[in-house]
């Protein structure tokens, strides 16, 4: 099976919270506790579809390269899981397009692909995949015993194109889906004339309403029309997920990927080397000399890695076509042609091949629109476009193929880490301002596709007139229409400038250094009243750029932070949870198999049953949709055995032995219907409820052993010590974060360019101003929550503890800062993690410093006086 990378478990343990609390409190009541967490005044509003306002409705904000498709799989049996609470869901399945959807048919039937691996995990195999126009082929004996996933387009559901109207029409092979249903059954669509007036229609919108099927949505953002919206009343459907990078700004967006995260995760090659060259040809060639050097890098990989060349070239209209770069490539470059691959509508030469055989040869290919959608390979690293016509989709999607990361992992080698492209300047005018774009429709934030994009001049210019260390310094450039004037530029603005001669009628002026406003004013004024605009943005996507390379973590800074440890068997251990929970021993079968009223409480009323779990209530109906899906599920003749197993299944407990798992939950059963006279029956309809209060209960116990284990080993003992032989490292290369300050306050002292995870105003961004300001603090770092690889932790007594902020001081000390609104000052929580800072900062001896910071201290003292204060200290 697949590993999930860190990003991916995030998105899908947010989406398993959301949709726990919307079961027993409603959607809006699920978003509010996820988003509008520590808002303060701002809340954003749960959006919801006009007649489904009970229906979760959310959104996963995924960017190009983040596994949408896989991740929508995994939410299949999450969500019939935690929500449905059923063990064989119906799944519709949409796309924007055919070709996606045959794509994703594809993967989806495919038992070696990691989509269909895991929902042929998630269901024992059990899984039918239909494209939607093959309904008929559905029987209601596959609803009862499968998980039915079926895939069709945005327009397949629009009633508005006649072709497709089967979907919404009177089918007699749909008859047995309905033979049960009531003729007054609420919500399905009626004839409303000829002989069965009246009646229920048997079609497949109908039997999607009957059913009240998953809905998943892919690439949502083509989904957002009134008409979709019709759709959906009309499908009533039990929950709708949304996957996609550029989210509409209504959007119930539950959890947000950013870009920084999948290069964290090894999914993309970033940054992008951008060169813009006089000619096209010149574009070319520094392309092919571009694959030249990555191909040398390559050889010394472990992996086998070809790159290969993305060439996009002009339609039949223009002066570069396809035939023209074939021509050139052939004749001028003397590349064989065997080595070059076409991929057009009339010429498919990519068909049927093997990119990834080491014995293919094809390095170079040349489209001229996008490629085929789900075309996909990593060892495409340099886009090179001639394209005077630039087509948002087509730069999006190729541009995208050489962002993914060969195998999905860092390679040894830097450049075989980043993606290059290669325009010319006549066709590609302000060709950063445009990848920026790009990028940002892509799902990139502002910031971060400012800091993706990296200038370097063309090879020639390299060689000759270019300042030292071109490739490791950010560089800025702009082309005029005359020679500049630079007699009202300082001697040392002048030193900071190249001049190159680009064309007959064109200079590209380049700049390496900091831009300052004098600076920015001389440079716009050079420029025609036209392109100032465009000079201004292209001057602020270098400052995020030089921003970055002279930050800490720029400059190659080390930030190591001492770990807690305890000494296992003579040795030094980082304290992790696996030494708490074994510190003093547990068996779960020493705890008693019991549930309480309070815990687990059912009431039988005539068409439903009342739940009450730990003074939640729900209203499980059991004559309705279960009924449908399976006439003698009630009156089966499980015993408590055989339910044990069925709930065994989906209890998996990683450190509890399957047979002491499976006794556990067969002495609770028992004891539910021998001591609290609850039917089997009621406890058989109820198992997905019954298995989430024993997972709850499982965990109490659990934790309770943790506790036990965690108090005796952290503060009950002198095996306890802070070492740097576990320290904890900043990584200069990777920071992270769901989303980045954007406030217009500059911080000068944390030590990666971006600030992640920090409102713009508030008072944990005081602190931070505090911290940037503070004399003794050389730089600093906003601490990262739920990042464990990348953000410095303590062990909790439940969980890991992110102090919000970790700063080096100029004399060495490590400073941790946790602050804690006066709200919270006093809880268990606070209480706790004051210990825990107090025990780490005791036993660094000096070297580390903790501090709980809060508006206002007991000494009356302000943020800014704690922290000048505690660094004072020793």
């Amino acid at each position: 099976m697949l590993t999930l990378k860190n990003y991916q478990q995030q998105t899908l343990n947010t989406l398993r919270d959301f949709l726990k609390t919307a079961r027993y409190d409603g959607p809006k009541a699920a978003f509010d506790a996820i988003i509008n967490k520590d808002a303060g005044p701002f809340v954003k509003p749960y959006k919801v579809i006009e007649g489904l306002e009970d229906v979760p409705y959310l959104c996963l904000r995924l960017p190009t390269g983040g596994g949408k498709t896989l991740l929508a799989a995994y939410s299949i049996n999450i969500t019939a899981d935690v929500y449905l609470e059923q063990e064989y869901p119906l799944v519709l399945w949409l796309v924007p397009t055919t070709t996606i959807k045959t794509q994703t048919l594809e993967t989806l039937k495919n038992h070696d692909h990691p989509n269909r691996a895991e929902l042929d995990r998630a269901f024992d195999g059990r899984v039918l995949v239909l494209d939607i126009t093959d309904f008929e082929q559905l029987r209601p004996e596959d609803l009862r015993s499968k998980a039915c996933i079926i895939v069709g387009t945005f327009a397949t559901s629009r009633v508005g194109e006649t072709e497709l109207r089967k979907v919404y029409a009177h089918n007699e092979e749909l008859e047995g889906h309905f033979s049960k249903v009531p003729p007054n059954a609420p919500g399905l669509e009626i004839h409303n004339e000829g002989d069965n007036t009246g009646k229920i229609k048997f079609s497949f919108i109908n039997l999607l309403a009957l059913h009240h099927p998953l809905v998943i949505v892919d690439e949502a953002h083509n989904a957002t029309s009134k008409l979709s919206n019709d759709v959906m009343r009309r499908v009533q459907p039990s929950c709708i997920i949304e996957f996609t990078a550029t989210p509409a700004n209504d959007s119930n967006i539950i959890h947000n990927v950013s870009a920084a995260e999948l290069k964290t995760e090894e999914m993309i090659k970033l940054p992008i080397i951008l060169t813009e060259h006089k000619t096209w040809q010149e574009a070319l060639h520094d392309s092919i000399l571009t694959r030249q050097r990555l191909a040398e890098f390559a050889v010394k990989d472990t992996d086998f890695i070809r790159p290969i060349v993305l060439i996009q070239a002009e339609s039949k209209d223009k002066e570069v076509t396809v035939d023209v770069i074939e021509k050139y490539l052939v004749e001028q470059e003397k590349i064989d042609r065997v080595r070059i691959a076409i991929a057009t509508g009339s010429q498919r030469e990519l068909d049927g091949i093997n990119l990834f055989d080491p014995s293919n040869k094809i390095e170079f290919i040349i489209t001229v629109q996008a490629l085929k959608e789900g075309w996909d390979c990593s060892f495409a690293y340099v886009f090179c476009s001639v394209a005077t016509v630039h087509s948002k989709k087509d730069v999006e999607q190729l541009l995208g193929r050489v962002l993914r990361m060969p195998y999905a992992r860092k390679r040894s080698h830097e450049k075989l880490n980043q993606a290059y492209a290669h325009v010319s300047s006549t066709s590609w005018p302000h060709a950063v301002n445009l990848l920026h774009d790009r990028l940002v429709d892509m799902g990139f934030d502002e910031l971060e596709a400012a800091s993706s994009i990296h200038y370097q001049p063309p090879f020639e210019f390299i060689k000759s007139e270019a300042p030292s260390a071109h490739e490791e310094k950010p560089l800025f450039s702009f082309t005029l229409s005359e020679p500049p004037d630079l007699s009202a530029f300082t001697p040392e603005e002048q030193a900071s400038v190249s001049i190159l001669t680009t064309g007959e009628d064109a200079i590209t002026l380049y700049v390496q250094g900091e831009i300052t406003e004098a600076l920015e004013k001389k440079l716009v004024h050079l420029s025609p009243k036209q392109e100032q605009v465009a000079i201004r943005k292209s001057i602020e996507i270098y400052r995020q750029q030089y921003k970055e390379y002279s930050s800490p973590a720029g400059r190659g800074e080390s930030f190591k932070v001492p770990r807690l440890c305890i000494m296992v068997q003579g040795e030094l251990e980082l304290a992790e949870r696996e030494w708490f929970l074994d510190a003093r021993g547990w068996n779960l079968l020493d705890y008693p198999a019991e549930l309480t009223p309070t815990e687990f409480s059912v009431q039988e009323e005539s068409e439903s049953y009342l739940i009450d779990i730990k003074g939640k209530k729900l209203i499980e109906k059991y004559l309705g949709r279960n009924l449908l899906l399976d006439m003698n599920y009630g009156n089966s003749a499980l015993s408590a055995l055989d339910l044990s197993r069925r709930i065994d299944k989906r209890l998996f407990q990683p450190d509890i032995k399957q047979e002491t798992l499976l006794e556990f939950i067969r002495r609770t059963i028992v004891y539910l219907n021998e001591k609290r006279n609850i039917s089997l029956t009621a406890l058989v309809r109820l198992q997905f409820t019954l298995e989430k209060v024993l997972r709850s209960k499982i965990e109490e116990y659990r934790e309770r052993a943790y506790k036990d284990g965690y108090q005796h080993t952290l503060f009950g003992s002198s095996t306890v010590e802070t070492s740097y032989a576990h320290a904890f490292s900043f990584d200069p290369n990777n920071y992270p974060a769901h989303e980045n300050y954007k406030g217009s306050f500059q911080f000068s002292k944390h030590f990666h360019r971006l600030v992640g995870e920090l409102k713009a105003e508030g008072e944990e961004f005081e602190c931070a101003k505090a911290l940037d300001k503070c004399p003794a603090v050389k730089y600093w770092v906003r601490n990262l929550e739920r990042q464990p690889e990348y953000s410095f932790w303590l062990p909790t007594s439940t969980d890991l503890f992110y102090p919000d902020f970790v700063a080096q001081l100029t004399d060495g000390r490590i400073f941790v800062v946790e602050y804690k609104g006066e709200h919270l000052l006093g809880s268990a929580d606070t209480m706790e993690k004051q210990n825990l800072g107090a025990l780490w900062e005791e036993k660094s001896k000096g070297q580390g410093l903790f501090l709980m910071a809060t508006k206002k201290d007991d000494k009356g003292r302000d943020v800014y006086q704690q922290i000048e204060d505690k660094v004072k200290q020793y």
